[in-house]
């Protein structure tokens, strides 16, 4: 994972996402390099829209983050719907002590 933030760290200080400046940022973070991980990410990279990408991981993120808004409501009931029975099973018992 520290691949792709020091690949997003170099682009949104504006720099080429290249081997050697991968290497020299995850080298800074006191992380032992993998070469064959920083060859695939940079090739991975190679020809993308890194902003375009972003903005689209923001857009997919908004709905998400609104039906979890939406779920909130919904539990509420699911809780007083399993209080209720607790309820009933106290009058049940009580009623076996007369």
């Amino acid at each position: 994972m520290e691949y792709v933030y020091a690949a997003l760290l170099l682009h949104k200080t504006g720099q080429e996402v290249s081997e050697e400046n991968l290497k020299k940022v995850i080298a800074a973070t006191g992380a032992s390099v993998d070469e064959s991980k920083v060859k695939v990410l940079v090739a991975s990279l190679k020809g993308v829209d890194i902003d375009e990408k972003l903005a689209n991981a923001s857009l997919a993120a908004a709905p998400a983050a609104s039906e979890k808004d939406d779920a909130r409501p919904e539990s509420a009931p699911e809780e007083k719907k399993k209080e209720e029975p607790k309820a009933e099973a106290a009058e049940g018992l009580a009623s076996l002590f007369g």
